[in-house]
Order: C-alpha cells, then structure tokens, then sequence
C-alpha cells in the first residue's frame, strides 16, 4: 500500500485535531491510531508535526474506554495521564522495538483489558499490571524482557492471559515465571524453557496453549514440567514442543509424565516430535487417559507415531474423536499410514470418529 501525500496527511491532522480539540466535549469511547502504511518519518518529519499525546490527553478528557495505538515509535508520546485514567477500560498498544518503561504512579482503576506487542519491558510493567485491580485479559505478543530476574504475574483477577515470546530470538533465558492468578480461564505460553515455574493453581483453567524450545537437556525437561503443575485442573491442552527434545530418548516417558499431571484432561491436541524405537507399550497410563480424554488431535503426524496412536486407542477408554493432519507426508506415506490407522481403530473396537487431514 502506498504512503499518504502531504497535502492528505495535512488533512487528516487538520480533521483529528477539530474532532478532539473542539469545545464540544461529546464523549468517546475508543481512539484507535495506527500508520502502519507510513513510516514514522512521513508522518513526524517536522513538516506535519502531529500531536499525538495531545490528541490521546483529548481522548481521555471525553471518557475514552478504549486506547489502541499501533505506533512503530511511542516515545514521548504516551502522556503520564494515560497511567491514571479512571475511565479507561481496554489498552493496546503496538510499538515495534519499543522499550517501555511505566511511571511509578500508575493505578488505572478499570482497566480490564491490556495487550502489547512487539516491544521491551524492564520491571515497570510488572509494577503496572499489579497495579490494575480489575484486569481480566492481558497479552504480551512477540515482547522480550530484559535487565530482569523474575516475570512475577500477580493478579487475581486475571482470567485470560498470553504471554507469547519471538522463539525466533532465542537465546539461554536468565529468569523465573513466576504467577499468580488462580482464576484464569485460558492461558497461552510461548517461550523456551526458563530458569524455572512458580505457578499458584488455576482452579478454574479451561484451556491452555503451551509451545515450548529448548528442552534438550534432563533439567530443561524438569523445569517445564514444572510449568504445568499450577494447571492441574486444565480440560482442554494444546502442546507444542519445537526442536529437539532430550536428544533422541525419553520423549514418551516425558509426554506421559506431562499426562499424569492432568487428571481432568478432556481435549489434547499434539506437535510433538517422535522418533522410531519409542517404546509405549511399557508405559503407565495416566488417569486422563482412562476415564476423561474424549478427542485426540496429532497436528502433525509421521510415520513414526503409529505406535503412539496404538497406545492412545488402547487405553483412552471414553475417546469419541480422534484427528489426524498428514500435512507432513507424501501421497504414498499418506495412503499406507491412513490404512494402519483404520485398521488400529478397527481393532481397537471402539465406536469414535477418525479424522484424517490429507
């Protein structure tokens, strides 16, 4: 998409700066501000001079409920009034390569709603979401911390958060996940594995989204176990585990150790790697396994986890559906791999749906 003119980019500042700087205080409920199809020169070069604190400080005199700003530069441009609004119920902000840093005073009462992507943050933010008493949903996107110990999440009113990091900058992380928030209901986590998990119980946890790297080591493969202990009671699992796991053995034994911890599990969806000489049949099988899995996803089937569905159909007593994606394969593998699976289903004499994603 092509960039603005000057002669538009002068319009639309002329027609923003009437609409909030009038005297006519019309209340407003969301102020949402991106140039994503400009560069952050077109549109602050001096020639244009847009006052864009000005414009968010005017948002926030008309009862603003709403502030999403997707802005590829913020600094000085979020005013120290925004921290402390009563009125503000939802704020977005987008800032790529920002480095965010919160002032002390922040206490924005009915904040319910906060997302960030594409950013830095220190410690400040952390002061920040403690500070919100009413947040429901927080999301942190492709962000990064840095010059910290500790990622302490404690917010009791959390019941939706995502905490997605770039694995595509990954490098050894140096901090705890600490957090504290027992009555989430969906909670997403992407990120290599960190130093280690302190996560209180998630009494009231729905779904869970977890996609982990850098477990190659038997302490990395201890630590993310950990992860899971405060999600005990989750019913609905979506794992995703990318690179190489303990070298090339224990991946079984640590998916079904994974399992164990689950006892109410409903729904499992699978990316998984595996590896031929896995052996399952010697296995324990976990409670979920026996008496609560109803549908079993493996999102990315391959020849090698004939076994591992033979072990699922053999002892997933109540399994209604399970799905299959052969994305993976070529057209021969897929055609030999769909007859094993029917005829694993056929001997497992169990009446439930197979889906096969050609």
């Amino acid at each position: 998409m092509s960039c603005l003119t000057d002669r538009n980019i002068d319009s639309f500042k002329n027609f923003v700066d009437r609409l909030l700087k009038s005297p006519d205080q019309v209340r407003l409920d969301c102020f949402r501000l991106s140039h994503m199809i400009c560069s952050w020169n077109d549109w602050n070069n001096g020639d244009h001079d847009f006052d864009i604190s000005g414009w968010i400080c005017a948002a926030l005199c008309r009862g603003v409920k709403e502030i999403d700003l997707q802005l590829s530069y913020l600094e000085d441009v979020l005013p120290a009034v925004l921290f402390t609004c009563g009125s503000l119920v939802t704020l977005k902000l987008d800032a790529v390569g920002h480095n965010f840093k919160f002032p002390f005073d922040v206490c924005i009462g009915n904040l319910k709603t906060s997302h960030f992507r594409d950013s830095f943050f220190g410690d400040s933010v952390l002061r920040f979401i403690s500070n919100c008493h009413a947040l429901e949903d927080l999301a942190f996107f492709e962000c990064d911390f840095y010059n910290t110990s500790e990622i302490n999440i404690q917010t009791p009113s959390l019941k939706r958060f995502i905490l997605d990091f770039n694995l595509g900058e990954f490098v050894d992380l140096k901090y705890m996940v600490v957090i504290n928030a027992p009555n989430l209901v969906y909670f997403q986590y992407t990120d290599a594995v960190a130093q280690g998990y302190t996560l209180s119980t998630m009494k009231s946890l729905e779904k869970a989204h977890i996609t982990l790297c850098g477990i190659d080591t038997i302490d990395s493969q201890t630590i993310a176990t950990h992860l899971i202990q405060g999600m005990c009671n989750v019913r609905s699992l979506r794992l995703t585990i990318n690179g190489v796991l303990l070298g090339e053995i224990g991946r079984e034994i640590w998916l079904v150790e994974f399992l164990h911890r689950m006892p109410n599990l409903k729904t499992l969806t699978l990316n998984f790697p595996v590896v031929a000489g896995t052996q399952w049949k010697a296995l324990e099988v976990p409670s979920c396994l026996s008496f609560h899995l109803k549908e079993i996803e493996i999102s990315c089937f391959n020849t090698h986890m004939i076994e591992m569905v033979s072990y699922f159909l053999d002892n997933a007593m109540i399994l209604e559906k399970l799905i299959i994606n052969m994305d993976a394969l070529t057209m021969t593998q897929k055609k030999k791999a769909r007859n094993q699976l029917l005829q694993l289903v056929k001997s497992s004499k169990k009446c439930l749906k197979l889906v096969v994603l050609l």
